[in-house]
């Protein structure tokens, strides 16, 4: 008999499985702006214009990284997708976007339809919490190129922003307040180090469960990235934001300078962090000094957004009302680099 694809390892049949499984969880992240269906060549969006002098489109791209190991060795496949979703929509609401749509790739080494669609629903809550509709996306079964039982996670999100909105930091200026978002926990960076501690260092399971944290150790880990775009959208309307950073990969001394203009800084107060747990038992562990930690990770504060001196009470007043807890973290101060 002939070859077919399946002898290969390619089950088609599962492919067809897989779309039937996530139809109705992909339709419940749509917009009015969508106007295609799913299994189409391509997502078709119409954005809603009225209000825009001079639409800009905003866009951002991102993976969940090495903190997929977590989801394979706990079998928790649920919230890696709110993981990659948060790490796009975060970004781009940084240049004051608000996202449009989301589409999203996995890749695996064999497709098994139920474990593919709990990665869907990840996605989709994550387009539901941050206004963005899902309108396409891919798997890819590739035996043979990924390990067993293992596969990635990627995707990019399409925002729109008014030209003379868009958050540049350009009017950042010494003397601003700096409020700090606080964040879910480790989200979705620094991952190498947290697995090199906790299973090469400590020799810790994913099922421990460890004093301090009322989780297990893998769910504590796996808790989804946060996503900030409906409590920050509203000041960004009525143009109380001078600056704004996604606290991701490098910490607080790579990404709160990505939001300054040449000649200014930071200056913050990190007493004022409610830091997870997770952090502290991390630091313990691998016994690391506290720059290299707050260099890494983002410690409890997600997103930093910088805001005129006297403005700051009616941001955090209108930040409480969307269910945040801000902070005053710091000031804009001149002279480079960020001072803890």
């Amino acid at each position: 008999m002939g070859m077919t694809y399946r002898d290969a390892g390619v089950d088609k049949e599962a492919g067809y499985k897989q779309v039937k499984l996530i139809k109705d969880v992909v339709k419940s992240t749509f917009t009015p702006g969508v106007i295609s269906e799913l299994g189409g060549f391509a997502g078709l969006f119409a954005p809603d214009l009225t209000g825009y002098e001079e639409p800009v489109l905003v866009s951002g791209t991102d993976g969940v990284g090495s903190k997929l190991k977590l989801a394979f060795l706990t079998d928790i496949h649920n919230t890696i997708g709110q993981d990659c979703v948060a790490m796009c929509v975060n970004d781009i609401l940084c240049q004051g976007a608000q996202p449009l749509f989301f589409l999203d790739y996995i890749a695996t080494d064999k497709l098994i339809p139920e474990k593919m669609a709990a990665i869907v629903e990840g996605v989709a809550t994550g387009c539901k919490l941050s206004g963005a509709a899902l309108i396409g996306g891919e798997t890819a079964e590739m035996p043979g190129f990924y390990s067993e039982g293992e596969y990635d996670v990627a995707g990019f999100a399409v925002g729109i922003v008014d030209r003379k909105k868009i958050i540049d930091g350009s009017k950042i200026i010494a003397g601003d307040v700096l409020i700090g978002l606080p964040s879910s926990g480790v989200h979705s960076n620094g991952f190498s180090l947290v697995r090199k501690i906790v299973f090469e260092r400590m020799n810790m399971k994913v099922d421990d469960k460890v004093e301090g944290l009322s989780k297990t150790l893998g769910e504590e880990l796996l808790t989804p990235t946060k996503i900030y775009v409906k409590a920050v959208l509203p000041l960004v309307k009525e143009n109380l934001i001078n600056g704004m950073c996604h606290i991701t990969g490098g910490g607080f001394f790579e990404n709160i300078p990505r939001m300054m203009p040449k000649g200014l800084g930071a200056k913050l107060d990190i007493s004022s962090i409610k830091t997870p747990e997770i952090f502290k038992l991390l630091q313990k562990w691998g016994n690391i000094e506290n720059n290299e930690m707050y260099g890494t990770f983002n410690m409890g504060i997600g997103m930093v957004l910088a805001v005129s001196a006297g403005n700051e009470i009616k941001c955090l007043d209108m930040l409480k009302e969307a269910g945040e807890q801000p902070i005053i973290l710091g000031n804009v101060e001149d002279g480079e680099g960020v001072k803890l």
